[in-house]
Protein backbone atom coordinates (compact mmCIF):
# COMPACT_ATOMS: atom_id res chain seq x y z
CA UNK A 1 0.00 0.00 0.00
CA UNK A 2 1.16 3.85 -0.29
CA UNK A 3 2.88 4.65 2.58
CA UNK A 4 6.53 5.87 3.49
CA UNK A 5 9.09 3.74 3.98
CA UNK A 6 13.01 4.69 6.18
CA UNK A 7 15.84 2.71 5.57
CA UNK A 8 18.89 3.51 8.44
CA UNK A 9 22.36 1.73 9.16
CA UNK A 10 22.03 1.90 13.05
CA UNK A 11 19.39 2.71 15.81
CA UNK A 12 20.07 6.37 16.21
CA UNK A 13 20.08 7.12 12.50
CA UNK A 14 16.40 5.34 12.48
CA UNK A 15 15.06 6.98 14.81
CA UNK A 16 15.83 10.42 13.44
CA UNK A 17 14.04 9.45 10.25
CA UNK A 18 11.54 7.87 12.43
CA UNK A 19 10.23 11.18 13.93
CA UNK A 20 10.37 13.23 10.46
CA UNK A 21 8.40 10.06 8.72
CA UNK A 22 5.74 10.19 11.37
CA UNK A 23 5.17 13.97 10.55
CA UNK A 24 4.78 13.12 6.76
CA UNK A 25 2.67 10.23 7.73
CA UNK A 26 0.35 12.15 10.33
CA UNK A 27 0.21 15.08 7.91
CA UNK A 28 -0.50 12.87 4.95
CA UNK A 29 -3.11 10.14 6.51
CA UNK A 30 -0.68 7.25 5.27
CA UNK A 31 1.18 4.45 7.02
CA UNK A 32 5.18 4.55 8.09
CA UNK A 33 7.40 1.66 7.80
CA UNK A 34 10.75 0.81 8.60
CA UNK A 35 13.46 -1.25 7.05
CA UNK A 36 15.62 -3.80 9.64
CA UNK A 37 18.54 -5.79 8.69
CA UNK A 38 20.73 -7.10 11.18
CA UNK A 39 19.28 -7.07 14.96
CA UNK A 40 15.75 -8.52 14.55
CA UNK A 41 14.65 -8.04 17.95
CA UNK A 42 14.71 -4.51 17.61
CA UNK A 43 11.23 -4.23 15.42
CA UNK A 44 9.43 -3.94 18.83
CA UNK A 45 11.26 -0.60 19.25
CA UNK A 46 11.07 0.44 16.28
CA UNK A 47 7.30 0.35 16.68
CA UNK A 48 7.23 2.15 19.78
CA UNK A 49 8.86 4.84 18.20
CA UNK A 50 6.74 5.80 15.05
CA UNK A 51 6.82 2.79 12.76
CA UNK A 52 3.21 1.12 11.70
CA UNK A 53 5.05 -1.82 10.36
CA UNK A 54 8.79 -3.12 10.34
CA UNK A 55 10.33 -5.23 7.30
CA UNK A 56 12.70 -7.58 8.22
CA UNK A 57 15.66 -8.07 5.97
CA UNK A 58 16.80 -11.70 6.27
CA UNK A 59 20.60 -12.21 7.54
CA UNK A 60 23.06 -12.25 4.82
CA UNK A 61 25.34 -15.23 4.02
CA UNK A 62 29.58 -14.66 4.56
CA UNK A 63 29.84 -14.15 1.03
CA UNK A 64 27.03 -11.42 0.36
CA UNK A 65 27.57 -7.96 0.67
CA UNK A 66 25.26 -5.15 1.74
CA UNK A 67 24.51 -4.87 -1.90
CA UNK A 68 22.64 -8.50 -2.27
CA UNK A 69 19.50 -6.03 -0.32
CA UNK A 70 18.93 -4.21 -3.52
CA UNK A 71 17.21 -6.35 -5.23
CA UNK A 72 15.03 -7.46 -2.39
CA UNK A 73 14.01 -3.46 -1.28
CA UNK A 74 13.20 -3.03 -4.65
CA UNK A 75 11.03 -5.01 -5.55
CA UNK A 76 9.10 -4.55 -2.55
CA UNK A 77 9.13 -0.87 -3.13
CA UNK A 78 7.41 -1.24 -6.75
CA UNK A 79 4.73 -3.60 -5.11
CA UNK A 80 4.28 -1.34 -2.13
CA UNK A 81 3.82 1.81 -4.33
CA UNK A 82 5.37 3.89 -2.51
CA UNK A 83 4.76 7.92 -1.76
CA UNK A 84 8.31 8.59 -0.28
CA UNK A 85 11.30 6.94 0.64
CA UNK A 86 13.92 8.27 2.84
CA UNK A 87 17.42 7.27 4.11
CA UNK A 88 20.48 8.11 6.25
CA UNK A 89 22.77 10.26 4.30
CA UNK A 90 26.34 8.37 5.58
CA UNK A 91 28.32 7.03 2.84
CA UNK A 92 26.64 3.96 2.57
CA UNK A 93 23.74 5.46 2.26
CA UNK A 94 23.64 7.67 0.10
CA UNK A 95 25.12 5.28 -2.22
CA UNK A 96 22.10 2.60 -1.28
CA UNK A 97 19.73 5.40 -2.02
CA UNK A 98 21.46 6.29 -5.34
CA UNK A 99 20.95 2.99 -6.46
CA UNK A 100 17.28 2.49 -5.53
CA UNK A 101 16.72 5.38 -6.90
CA UNK A 102 17.94 4.17 -10.27
CA UNK A 103 16.14 0.72 -10.08
CA UNK A 104 13.00 2.35 -9.42
CA UNK A 105 13.03 5.09 -12.18
CA UNK A 106 12.93 8.17 -9.68
CA UNK A 107 14.67 11.34 -8.84
CA UNK A 108 17.17 11.57 -5.61
CA UNK A 109 17.34 14.63 -3.68
CA UNK A 110 20.83 14.22 -1.72
CA UNK A 111 21.92 15.68 2.13
CA UNK A 112 18.15 16.90 2.21
CA UNK A 113 18.07 19.47 5.13
CA UNK A 114 14.65 20.00 5.22
CA UNK A 115 11.43 18.72 3.60
CA UNK A 116 7.61 19.40 4.16
CA UNK A 117 4.46 18.96 1.78
CA UNK A 118 3.27 22.24 0.21
CA UNK A 119 -0.39 23.83 1.39
CA UNK A 120 -2.06 21.40 -0.62
CA UNK A 121 -0.66 18.95 1.21
CA UNK A 122 0.15 17.20 -1.96
CA UNK A 123 4.07 18.00 -3.06
CA UNK A 124 6.87 17.19 -1.19
CA UNK A 125 9.04 20.10 -0.84
CA UNK A 126 13.26 19.45 -0.16
CA UNK A 127 15.40 21.87 0.72
CA UNK A 128 19.35 21.27 0.62
CA UNK A 129 22.21 23.47 0.52
CA UNK A 130 23.53 24.92 -2.99
CA UNK A 131 26.27 27.65 -4.13
CA UNK A 132 28.70 26.16 -1.10
CA UNK A 133 26.01 26.70 1.55
CA UNK A 134 25.24 30.61 0.60
CA UNK A 135 21.86 29.69 -0.41
CA UNK A 136 18.85 26.78 -0.05
CA UNK A 137 17.64 24.93 -2.93
CA UNK A 138 14.25 23.76 -3.36
CA UNK A 139 13.60 20.32 -4.64
CA UNK A 140 10.41 18.58 -5.99
CA UNK A 141 10.26 15.01 -7.59
CA UNK A 142 7.27 14.85 -9.95
CA UNK A 143 7.89 10.40 -9.84
CA UNK A 144 6.73 8.19 -7.33
CA UNK A 145 8.47 7.42 -4.85
CA UNK A 146 9.73 10.68 -3.37
CA UNK A 147 13.76 9.73 -2.32
CA UNK A 148 15.78 12.18 -0.21
CA UNK A 149 18.54 11.04 2.16
CA UNK A 150 18.40 13.00 5.68
CA UNK A 151 22.47 14.24 7.15
CA UNK A 152 22.65 12.47 10.68
CA UNK A 153 21.56 14.46 13.55
CA UNK A 154 19.61 16.81 10.99
CA UNK A 155 16.25 15.50 13.44
CA UNK A 156 15.62 15.15 17.08
CA UNK A 157 15.37 11.44 17.84
CA UNK A 158 11.24 10.02 17.74
CA UNK A 159 10.59 9.33 21.44
CA UNK A 160 8.96 6.23 22.43
CA UNK A 161 5.06 5.92 23.15
CA UNK A 162 3.86 3.17 25.17
CA UNK A 163 0.92 0.51 23.95
CA UNK A 164 2.08 1.58 20.12
CA UNK A 165 0.61 -1.50 17.61
CA UNK A 166 2.59 -2.36 14.42
CA UNK A 167 3.11 -5.57 12.50
CA UNK A 168 6.21 -7.19 11.35
CA UNK A 169 6.70 -8.58 8.10
CA UNK A 170 9.89 -10.73 7.02
CA UNK A 171 11.15 -10.23 2.98
CA UNK A 172 11.67 -12.57 0.87
CA UNK A 173 15.77 -13.82 1.06
CA UNK A 174 18.36 -11.73 -1.38
CA UNK A 175 18.75 -14.10 -4.55
CA UNK A 176 22.37 -15.28 -5.28
CA UNK A 177 24.96 -12.13 -6.04
CA UNK A 178 27.79 -11.66 -8.37
CA UNK A 179 29.79 -9.69 -6.15
CA UNK A 180 31.21 -12.20 -3.38
CA UNK A 181 32.81 -11.11 0.09
CA UNK A 182 36.25 -12.57 0.35
CA UNK A 183 37.44 -11.02 3.50
CA UNK A 184 36.49 -8.91 5.96
CA UNK A 185 39.00 -7.01 8.02
CA UNK A 186 38.40 -4.63 10.62
CA UNK A 187 39.31 -1.08 9.26
CA UNK A 188 41.81 0.94 11.80
CA UNK A 189 40.82 4.18 12.59
CA UNK A 190 41.94 6.84 14.49
CA UNK A 191 38.49 8.47 15.68
CA UNK A 192 35.13 7.82 15.40
CA UNK A 193 32.50 9.03 12.99
CA UNK A 194 33.10 12.86 13.66
CA UNK A 195 29.26 13.03 12.09
CA UNK A 196 28.32 11.77 15.52
CA UNK A 197 30.44 13.98 17.75
CA UNK A 198 29.46 16.56 20.19
CA UNK A 199 32.02 18.23 19.92
CA UNK A 200 34.71 18.81 16.98
CA UNK A 201 38.12 20.24 16.98
CA UNK A 202 39.37 20.94 13.93
CA UNK A 203 42.72 21.51 12.11
CA UNK A 204 43.45 23.82 9.25
CA UNK A 205 46.30 25.25 7.75
CA UNK A 206 47.91 26.92 10.92
CA UNK A 207 49.56 23.73 11.73
CA UNK A 208 53.04 23.39 10.77
CA UNK A 209 53.85 19.97 10.80
CA UNK A 210 51.92 16.70 11.84
CA UNK A 211 53.42 15.95 14.85
CA UNK A 212 51.69 19.01 15.93
CA UNK A 213 48.54 17.49 15.57
CA UNK A 214 48.84 15.50 19.31
CA UNK A 215 47.73 19.38 20.81
CA UNK A 216 44.58 19.00 18.38
CA UNK A 217 44.17 15.23 19.82
CA UNK A 218 45.08 16.63 23.63
CA UNK A 219 42.29 19.21 23.40
CA UNK A 220 39.88 17.14 21.63
CA UNK A 221 40.22 14.54 24.68
CA UNK A 222 40.00 17.23 27.08
CA UNK A 223 36.65 18.29 25.85
CA UNK A 224 35.61 14.63 25.24
CA UNK A 225 35.67 15.38 21.34
CA UNK A 226 36.49 14.16 18.04
CA UNK A 227 39.33 15.80 15.72
CA UNK A 228 38.45 16.51 12.72
CA UNK A 229 40.18 18.63 9.58
CA UNK A 230 39.99 20.80 6.68
CA UNK A 231 40.44 19.69 3.27
CA UNK A 232 43.98 21.02 2.44
CA UNK A 233 45.34 18.40 5.61
CA UNK A 234 43.66 15.59 4.17
CA UNK A 235 43.39 15.50 0.70
CA UNK A 236 47.01 18.20 0.02
CA UNK A 237 48.74 17.11 3.47
CA UNK A 238 47.75 13.30 4.03
CA UNK A 239 48.16 14.17 7.64
CA UNK A 240 44.60 13.00 8.35
CA UNK A 241 42.36 10.52 6.63
CA UNK A 242 39.70 11.71 4.19
CA UNK A 243 36.65 10.98 5.96
CA UNK A 244 37.72 13.52 8.56
CA UNK A 245 37.43 16.10 6.27
CA UNK A 246 35.40 18.58 7.04
CA UNK A 247 33.30 20.92 4.22
CA UNK A 248 31.30 20.94 0.93
CA UNK A 249 33.10 18.06 -0.68
CA UNK A 250 33.50 16.37 2.87
CA UNK A 251 31.22 15.36 5.83
CA UNK A 252 28.67 17.65 7.43
CA UNK A 253 29.01 18.13 11.05
CA UNK A 254 26.26 18.95 13.38
CA UNK A 255 28.54 19.13 17.46
CA UNK A 256 27.12 21.33 20.35
CA UNK A 257 30.66 22.67 19.81
CA UNK A 258 32.73 23.31 16.75
CA UNK A 259 36.10 25.08 17.82
CA UNK A 260 38.59 25.53 14.57
CA UNK A 261 43.07 25.55 15.14
CA UNK A 262 44.19 27.53 12.24
CA UNK A 263 41.16 27.32 10.16
CA UNK A 264 40.80 30.18 7.93
CA UNK A 265 36.82 29.83 7.12
CA UNK A 266 36.65 29.27 3.25
CA UNK A 267 32.79 28.82 2.19
CA UNK A 268 33.68 25.30 1.03
CA UNK A 269 34.86 24.20 4.63
CA UNK A 270 31.99 26.84 6.62
CA UNK A 271 29.05 24.70 4.92
CA UNK A 272 30.12 21.83 6.68
CA UNK A 273 29.47 23.48 9.82
CA UNK A 274 27.05 25.82 9.42
CA UNK A 275 24.85 23.78 11.91
CA UNK A 276 26.93 23.22 14.90
CA UNK A 277 24.82 25.13 17.98
CA UNK A 278 28.58 26.83 18.96
CA UNK A 279 31.62 27.90 16.43
CA UNK A 280 34.86 29.00 18.00
CA UNK A 281 38.01 29.53 16.68
CA UNK A 282 41.46 30.42 17.17
CA UNK A 283 43.55 32.17 14.36
CA UNK A 284 46.30 34.62 14.10
CA UNK A 285 44.60 36.77 11.32
CA UNK A 286 42.06 38.92 12.41
CA UNK A 287 40.98 38.85 9.52
CA UNK A 288 40.18 35.36 8.66
CA UNK A 289 36.73 34.32 7.32
CA UNK A 290 36.17 31.98 9.99
CA UNK A 291 35.54 35.12 12.47
CA UNK A 292 32.83 35.89 10.49
CA UNK A 293 31.04 33.16 11.76
CA UNK A 294 32.55 32.31 14.78
CA UNK A 295 30.21 32.56 18.30
CA UNK A 296 33.64 33.06 20.13
CA UNK A 297 37.24 33.74 18.60
CA UNK A 298 40.74 34.09 19.66
CA UNK A 299 43.07 36.16 17.78
CA UNK A 300 46.25 34.18 18.53
CA UNK A 301 48.93 31.56 18.08
CA UNK A 302 47.56 28.31 18.08
CA UNK A 303 50.23 27.28 19.83
CA UNK A 304 50.33 29.42 22.57
CA UNK A 305 46.26 28.92 22.70
CA UNK A 306 45.74 25.55 22.63
CA UNK A 307 48.03 24.14 25.79
CA UNK A 308 46.54 27.18 27.32
CA UNK A 309 42.87 25.72 26.83
CA UNK A 310 43.84 21.97 27.57
CA UNK A 311 45.18 23.51 30.70
CA UNK A 312 42.42 25.25 31.80
CA UNK A 313 39.91 22.26 31.27
CA UNK A 314 42.01 19.57 33.14
CA UNK A 315 42.27 22.25 35.73
CA UNK A 316 38.35 22.59 35.42
CA UNK A 317 37.86 19.01 35.46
Amino acid sequence: MPGIWIYAENREHALELLNIGRRLAVKMGTTLSALLAGNHDAAPDYIAHGADEVLLLPPLAPDQSHEAYLPVIVDAAKKADLDVFLCTATARGKEFAARIATRLETGLCSSCVALDYDENGKVLQMQRLAYGGAALQKVTCLRRPVMATIPPRASEPATAQDCRKGHVRELPAPPPSAVKVLERKVKMRETKDITEAKVVVCVGRGFEKPEDLALARQLADALGGEVGCTRPISEENHWLPEELCIGLSGVHVKPDLYLGLGVSGQIQHVTGIRNAKVIAAVNRDESAPIFGVADFGIVGDLYDAAPKLIQELKRGS
